[in-house]
């Protein structure tokens, strides 16, 4: 593990409950600046439509406010939901992200739409597209950002850019299709774990070298929620609790502040269902917090963790991902 193990940021941009879109907006900005500070490796944002609590919907417009309001982190979306759209729009709209601030932009494409059909249906996208549609996208996508003539038409800005892309899933398809490509490997571990094993050993097993990346590379989501005692740490990860149970019974909002025992407060179905989708996390002080990273690292042999916390409270959310840091510093000692 040592001197190897990056963490990363994934930040959906949570709108608390009392706030609003520019409030949410700001908090990432001012999250990106403190990330940058503790020496993190990227800042990534996330597509999702339809959702109230959620701000980064129009991922690279707010990835550029994050730009802007930094200078050294990596920003990038983990990810765009390329069903949702052209692979030169998504070329056009990176390839600014990349002029604006060189050498800083990521690309992380995903194959779900990250909503329910009736939003689909307001993108304007084809509901009715093949298993093999988003291949063909990311190979288009691809030959856009490189600026391949056989398309007939280019990307501008965005031709020549040679943005990194990287595959994001929580299946084993996209586990097939990075290691086909030669692409990194993001895995949604933080929120769906069920298949990360299977998918980490196919990626790694069949994994073809490329011209972006000579071998496997694997970055894992991972819910971190650090605070000065256990206790504290629960009550903070109630929010994003709140916020799962909220949204798999159907009923999405922004984010609810902590609840005392709340976890416990659950019927046992919740708690199980809870319980599954949150495998991937450490909560607690830091020794636990350590604890819980170091088993998952073991397990997974991940080169990054992209660390996800969605915390009410600002000040806890900024010294939860400052406690994260100093368990990567002693991890990697």
């Amino acid at each position: 593990m040592a001197n190897k193990l990056k963490f990363s940021i994934l930040d959906l941009s949570p709108v608390p409950q009392g706030s609003d879109v520019q409030t949410a907006l700001d908090r990432s900005l001012a999250l990106a600046r403190h990330a940058e500070a503790l020496g993190y490796e990227r800042f990534w944002m996330a597509e999702h439509h339809g959702m109230e609590g959620i701000a980064s919907a129009a991922t690279a417009v707010a990835l550029s406010h994050i730009g802007h309001g930094t200078k050294t982190i990596r920003i990038g979306a983990g990810g765009i939901m390329l069903p949702n759209h052209a692979p030169m729009v998504i070329a056009e709209q990176f390839g600014t992200l990349e002029a604006l601030f060189p050498g800083r932009v990521d690309l992380g494409l995903g194959r779900a739409p990250g909503s329910d059909q009736r939003t689909a249906q307001a993108l304007r996208r084809n509901l009715n597209s093949d298993a093999n549609e988003f291949p063909r996208d990311v190979l288009e996508l691809q030959a856009f950002l490189a600026g391949d003539d056989r398309l007939g038409i280019q990307a501008t800005p965005g031709q020549g850019s040679h943005i990194p892309l990287y595959i994001l899933g929580s299946s084993l398809f996209g586990a097939q299709l990075a290691a086909a490509l030669g692409l990194p490997y993001a895995f949604a571990s933080h929120f769906a774990p069920q298949m990360l094993d299977e998918a980490l050993t196919i990626y790694r097993r069949d994994f073809k070298p490329s011209e972006q990346l000579a071998k496997p590379y694997v970055l894992c989501g991972f819910n971190i929620f650090a605070a000065d005692s256990d206790a504290e740490a629960e009550y903070l990860a109630s929010s994003m609790m709140q916020s799962f149970v909220a949204l798999r019974t159907g009923n999405p909002g922004k984010m609810p502040p902590p609840v005392e025992g709340y976890r416990e407060s659950l019927p046992p179905q919740a708690q199980s269902m809870l319980g599954q989708i949150m495998q991937g996390s450490a909560i607690g002080a830091p020794e636990a917090v350590k604890q819980g990273v170091e088993s998952f690292v073991k397990r997974t042999g991940a080169d990054e963790l992209i660390i996800s916390g969605s915390i009410f409270d600002q000040a806890a959310r900024e010294k939860s991902y400052t406690i994260a840091a100093e368990v990567r510093d002693l991890l990697v000692a």
